[in-house]
Parts: structure tokens; C-alpha cells; sequence
């Protein structure tokens, strides 16, 4: 069983998508994740976009360590419930409505935000099956919504190959857990 790890909704079980539909992120690499975050000072008021949110596991985890907002991307409907659930459970523990979640397809999702929208963290643990040449086309839609000092954090499976920042992202890190590939951009300056 999934939990949250820290912050106010620290130990909080969480509810998984049933079947096979998505690929949860364990809690060794959530934990790193989320130490490395933390680290760097970026949870704290947080404006949080999770992109392909599964069961929402990491945004409702950026929520419970202090982030200010979190959205939950979904399109698959059964994830998209799940997401709901998790989301009602860690805003009932914060008592506010930190996290919301929109079903949509990534992309679609993000053409209708304005560029005047800036997210401080976006974490993205798309489908492994996901092409390059998609996961690039998000990214470059991501990047002009960023505030200055944000976060992109990508989950990919590690033999799949660094993905292609698009001209307002630039490589940070990147961290392999396992099976796991963590890549992490800013906004290029």
C-alpha cells in the first residue's frame, strides 16, 4: 500500500489505481525525490503541476510537505478517480483545498493555460511506452510556463534515453534509482 512519506499527511495510506493501467512510483525513489526537494528549499508555497498523476502519489506528497497548490493531470479515467480520492484525503488532512485534479490529456491540458501562468515545480512521470518525440512536445509546452527559479523533474524508465529539452529548458541532474531514471530541468536563462 502507497502512503504519504512526510509533512502534515505523513503516514496517510493512499489509494492505487487497480490493474495495470499505471506504474507507481516506489517509495525508495519518492523519498529521494522528495529529500532532494526539500534540499533545495523548492516545497515551501510551491505551485505544483503533476503531469500523467496516476494515483497522484507525488503531487499530494509535494502537498503534505508544504506546497501551495497542486494540480493532478490525468486522462485515463479510473487513475483519474483514484487521483480524486487521494486528493479529498490529503486536503481533508491539511483542512484547505491544496490539491485539485483536472482530467485531461497532458497536451490538451496544457494548451488552454495562458503563458501567464508559471508553475514552480511540474513533475512528470509519463507512461514508459510514451515516444520521445511526445514527451518533447509536453516539455516545450511546460517550459514557458515556469517561474524563474522552477523545477522539471522527469520519471523514465533508465534505459530510456535523456530526453530532449526543448530550447527553455536546460539538463540539472539526474539521478538513477534502480529501474528508475530521474532527470531534472530548469528554465534555460
Amino acid at each position: 500500500m502507497s502512503r504519504i512519506i512526510a509533512g502534515i499527511a505523513g503516514g496517510v495510506p493512499l489509494a492505487s489505481v487497480p490493474g495495470s493501467a499505471t506504474r507507481p512510483t516506489t517509495d525508495r525513489v519518492k523519498e529521494a525525490l522528495f529529500s532532494r526537494l526539500d534540499a533545495l528549499g523548492l516545497l515551501s508555497r510551491a505551485r505544483v503541476l503533476d503531469l500523467y498523476a496516476g494515483s497522484g502519489a507525488l503531487g499530494v506528497e509535494a502537498a503534505s510537505r508544504g506546497a501551495s497548490t497542486v494540480e493532478l493531470v490525468e486522462s485515463e479515467a479510473k487513475a483519474a478517480q483514484v487521483c480524486e480520492r487521494n486528493a479529498r484525503t490529503v486536503n481533508d488532512a491539511l483542512s484547505r483545498r491544496a490539491v485539485t485534479v483536472r482530467r485531461a490529456k497532458v497536451g490538451a491540458f496544457l494548451e488552454r493555460i495562458p503563458l501567464g501562468q508559471h508553475w514552480d515545480l511540474v513533475l512528470m512521470d509519463p507512461p514508459y511506452p510514451l515516444g520521445e518525440d511526445q514527451l518533447a512536445s509536453v516539455l516545450d509546452a511546460v517550459a514557458p510556463r515556469l517561474a524563474p527559479d522552477a523545477l522539471v523533474v522527469v520519471e523514465r524508465s533508465a534505459r530510456s534515453p535523456e530526453p530532449a529539452w526543448p530550447e527553455g529548458l536546460a539538463h540539472y541532474a539526474d539521478r538513477k534509482y534502480g529501474e528508475t531514471h530521474l532527470w531534472f530541468a530548469e528554465p534555460a536563462s
